[in-house]
């Protein structure tokens, strides 16, 4: 057995400036796949009782994103933005109350183009919508010097180390707390780039699939898909690993949103699931 060797020594560390993002809603009503109607918080802003770690189900809110939401400042930045940076990358507050704060990525909503921060809870207290952030973005261009068909995308390297991949036998054995049948993902499947979104699971009784206890930050492994470049290309024999990031969602075709983080063959990458394996337990 032996611990993955990585050219994380070579890899750009770059600043991209955001700013907190207001919540959002596209109709006061969102419609369930029952057909009902309800009146529930959906996108951005700063939520301050949802965080990583937390269950992903549950909520009464649809789409949420957990902590403080981030979005570009201006639309020709967004590409930047939604691409460079990578879970587990530091954020700092640059201006308001909270200047000087810091926080953790952990996620990318390429639905509404947000970026998901993780901030302390007194730091919560003092941020405002619209005040500037600058996440030191850093991971993108990873690569495993012995596996180099495995795709490696955003994660930050540090994080990627403390996760618990190991080798053995020339194999990647990776912990998630489930494995997800390629005909359970949804929304996101066939946007142009995988490092720069997420896709959903879409279950409309988690129970009967067996992810009714996921959690945000949750390590998971979706079977027979290939995100070596577009999310979700159906490929017999393909596994792609990725972190939950947004809650479940009550319209159909959506749910808990994945951020893929691997994707290769399964003669080389080895899902294996464990009780637990959640980014919370590793984040600064």
């Amino acid at each position: 057995m032996k611990f993955v060797r990585t050219n994380k020594d070579r890899l750009v560390l770059i600043s991209v400036a955001g700013e907190i993002a207001p919540a959002r809603m596209r109709s006061p009503y969102s419609v369930t796949t029952e057909g009902k109607v309800k009146v529930i918080p959906v996108l951005g802003g700063i939520t301050y009782n949802v965080r990583v770690g937390d269950s992903a189900y549950g909520w009464e809110g649809d789409h949420v994103e957990p902590g403080v939401s981030v979005m570009a400042r201006k639309k020709e930045e967004e590409i930047p933005f939604m691409t460079l940076p990578c879970i587990g990358n530091e954020v700092i507050v640059m201006s308001g109350d909270a200047k000087g704060s810091r926080g953790v990525v952990t996620g990318k909503h390429g639905g509404v183009n947000h970026v998901i921060v993780h901030f302390d809870d007194e730091v919560l207290e003092k941020l405002m919508v619209g005040d500037k952030v600058l996440i030191k973005a850093w991971g993108q261009g990873m690569k495993l010097l012995d596996h180099p068909d495995v795709k490696v995308m955003n994660i930050d390297p540090d994080l990627f180390e403390k996760i618990g991949i190991v080798e053995k036998d020339g194999k990647l054995h990776v912990p998630v707390v489930a494995k997800v049948p390629a005909h359970l993902m949804g929304s996101g499947i066939g946007a142009s780039s995988s490092a720069s979104t997420d896709y959903d699971i879409m279950a409309l009784d988690p129970r009967e699939v067996g992810v009714e206890d996921l959690r945000l930050g949750d390590i998971v492994a979706i079977m027979d898909h290939d995100n070596s470049y577009g999310v979700g290309k159906y490929r017999k024999g393909m596994i792609s690993i990725g972190i939950v990031v947004h809650s479940a969602c009550v319209s159909a075709g959506h749910g808990p949103g994945v951020v893929v983080i691997m994707t290769g063959e399964e003669s080389v990458l080895v899902p294996e699931v464990v009780e637990r394996s959640n980014i919370s337990d590793y984040l600064r």
